[in-house]
């Protein structure tokens, strides 16, 4: 350590440091452009010259080291004079309008600025505004030439898309041969944006709010709150347990979410608006594949707090929270209903998106940590459980009644609900299902209610949609495989009415035009006048919305739409020690959705139990992530891995799995395409001066 006297203030420094370094950290601004904290220095603004005595000149803060006994002048009426001259310099071809909180915009407030010729009017440079690249806009009219985005791509990350072009009063940061950004090799980790201190590079999206999460979305989107950047970058580097165990530190169920999980986090992927999200499901299924069960080892029961936890039903919701609750050191009673575990997870969907064994697996690793699972045993009353010793109870019993709607006939015995369908193929292998079936509605359950009952033959499904192909909430691979298994759909029609004629059921349709957009954010449908029309089916199955079964012996309250009313945030109801979660509150949710109500969960009833809500524990340690990505030839262009699936005159005649797993090669450059939004939020945050300089 060295000591230093800085506007007179006696300092303790490290030996390494600049004086601008120095002085930012004790609380003195200095103020500065082209300097950054994770870069190089080199001196190029002038804006940090400060006084050393028996230094000559004005020597920059930023590239000056300290040295024992040092003092130095940050804020002299010299000094003052002449950042304003050199500020001037700076707009001197800058547009009028500085980019607002922007860094140039705070340290030009700070430092004032003077003309350095009288009548000078600065001449703005004749560059074009670039609107049209990926994630990103330019507009080097606003540039300073700091050379910070350039230092940051070609130094720090090893990329060199772009650099300083042309000599003197023309020089521009430019990429090669003006090419797009794709073309000069960008991989838009956007660590320029983050290092720009005047506006001439913005993000597309503002990020006002909740900067940190809009920022790295697949992380953000995700209901259950999994580290999808970090397991990513795990596969990405070939330590694909590693990747495994990350994912388990959050979920229970990885190798069931990379089977069904409806995958928000790709939606949300900024590689989609490059080329096209990552396969991130993918990569979490092939993964899970791949375990070994080291993770077993890691897996610490914290001491036995002798506080009993009941949850009631054993669908994804209550599961996790059983699996957090009983590593907390917590007694946990499972009671189901039927005779096996998993809830909508066995019952609704479909084997060939989920195979039993990899339920049952992950359900027994549950078991087998000690939670207790009584099956066949329906719960009439929550005071009865609190009568034989529990402590807390979650209810957690989904939404498992299908809804048939309001149109007339719907009452028809040979109308059906889907998820009854679901029930009976899932659990039976059979449904009261043959010759041409119609499917009404749009979502998951009307795909899988199709697909499957073609798989126990049916001669044709065809499903009924009020909307088009682009509207579908049904996600798109499952839609798109549906259609090559044969089933039809019928966009664009909404049925009115349903007449039984003996052997067959007669669907009365409109026809449908989009108007504005409703509450869903989708167009809303509009009956067209003079549109009727009528098909003919043997049975007709509605998919139209599930409604949660809640006894009214629980005695919740319930909103309109017979859902529990719990607090937001705690998921507690207004019984002592009640909690709820999963579809009965949400209403039909997925079932990453359903793993996140009971992380939840299990940290309100942690909390109400006396422990500290903490149920984050670490298998794999943090690591610091490596900054330099390189130059890779065409990496821009990449397009997202082809997923593998079972052909569909093949799969359609079994509940065999229909989608393959991801070879290791393509996991390995599928990951390899991911932007590492993450690191972005390593770059450090620069100082800024908190108001106008007042001396």
């Amino acid at each position: 350590m060295m000591k230093i006297t800085i506007d007179g203030i006696l300092l303790e420094v490290k030996e390494n440091q600049t004086v601008l370094e120095a002085a930012l950290s004790n609380g003195i601004y200095v103020p500065n452009l082209c300097y950054h904290p994770n870069l190089p220095a080199i001196g190029a603004c002038r804006l940090c010259i400060v006084t050393i005595e028996g230094v000559k000149g004005f020597p920059a803060s930023c590239t000056t080291k300290v040295k024992d006994g040092m003092i130095i002048q940050t804020n002299t009426a010299r000094l003052r004079e002449l950042r304003k001259d050199i500020m001037g310099l700076i707009l001197s071809e800058h547009p009028v309008e500085i980019y607002s909180q922007s860094q140039l915009e705070k340290v030009a407030q700070w430092v004032g600025s003077n003309s350095l010729f009288p009548g000078f009017k600065p001449v703005v440079k004749d560059i074009s505004l670039v609107l049209d690249e990926p994630l990103f806009n330019r507009d080097l009219k606003r540039c300073i030439l700091c050379g910070r985005c350039v230092r940051m791509c070609q130094d720090i990350r090893g990329i060199g898309a772009i650099d300083l072009a042309y000599r003197g009063v023309d020089t521009t940061v430019s990429t090669g041969h003006y090419f797009s950004l794709k073309d000069s090799g960008c991989k838009f980790c956007r660590a320029c944006v983050e290092v720009c201190p005047s506006g001439a590079l913005v993000d597309k999206l503002e990020y006002k709010e909740n900067r940190q999460e809009k920022l790295l979305p697949c992380n953000n989107s995700c209901p259950a709150g999994i580290d999808v950047s970090r397991y990513v970058r795990l596969v990405a580097e070939g330590r694909f347990q590693d990747s495994l165990e990350v994912i388990r530190e959050t979920v229970p169920f990885p190798h069931v979410l990379g089977c069904v999980c409806t995958h928000p986090c790709e939606e949300a992927c900024f590689r989609g608006d490059v080329t096209e999200p990552i396969a991130i499901r993918a990569l979490k299924r092939f993964v899970a594949q791949l375990d070994t069960g080291r993770w077993r080892s890691k897996v610490k029961i914290a001491k036995d707090t002798g506080k009993k936890v009941a949850i009631v039903g054993s669908g994804p919701c209550g599961l996790t929270a059983a699996w957090f609750l009983r590593i907390a050191g917590h007694r946990v009673t499972v009671f189901e209903s039927h005779s096996q575990a998993g809830g909508m997870m066995r019952t609704a969907i479909p084997k060939y998106r989920l195979p039993r064994e990899i339920l049952d697996k992950e359900i027994g690793d549950i078991v087998n940590i000690g939670v207790e699972l009584k099956l066949n045993t329906k719960v009439e009353s929550l005071n009865n459980l609190f009568e034989e010793g529990f402590d807390s109870v979650l209810v957690a019993i989904g939404a498992p009644s299908g809804m048939k709607g309001g149109i007339p006939g719907a009452d028809n015995k040979k109308v059906l609900d889907g998820i009854s369908v679901l029930h009976d193929i899932n659990c039976s292998g059979r449904a009261d299902i043959s010759g041409d079936v119609a499917v009404i509605g749009g979502g998951n359950v009307a795909i899988d209610v199709a697909r499957s009952v073609l798989r126990t033959g049916a001669k044709s499904a065809t499903i009924i949609y009020r909307r088009t192909e682009e509207e579908m909430p049904a996600l798109k691979e499952e839609v798109q495989e549906a259609l090559e298994e044969g089933v039809k759909i019928k966009f664009l029609s909404a049925p009115v009415g349903i007449c039984d004629l003996g052997n067959s059921l007669k669907l009365e349709c409109l026809g449908i035009s989009l108007g504005e957009p409703d509450s869903s954010g989708r167009r809303a449908p509009v009956p067209v006048k003079g549109s009727e029309f009528s098909l003919k089916f043997n049975r007709i199955v509605m998919a139209i919305g599930q409604s949660a079964d809640v006894p009214e012996s629980f005695g919740f309250d319930l909103n309109k739409k017979g859902l529990i009313v719990v607090d937001e945030q705690s998921l507690c109801c207004s019984m002592a020690g009640v909690f709820a979660g999963g579809d009965a509150v949400s209403g039909p949710a997925s079932v990453i959705e359903a793993i996140g109500a009971g992380r939840r969960a299990a940290v309100s009833i942690d909390k109400y139990l006396g422990g500290s809500g903490n149920i984050e524990h670490r298998y794999i340690p943090q690591e610091e992530d490596i900054v330099y990505l390189g130059r890779e030839k065409g990496f821009a262009y990449k397009k997202r891995v082809d997923i593998a699936v079972i052909p569909a005159d093949e799969r359609v005649k079994s509940f065999i799995q229909t989608e393959c797993s991801l070879p290791e090669r393509s996991a390995l450059e599928e990951s390899g395409r991911c932007l590492r939004c993450q690191l972005r939020l390593k770059i450090s945050q620069v100082s800024l001066p908190l108001c106008k300089n007042s001396e």
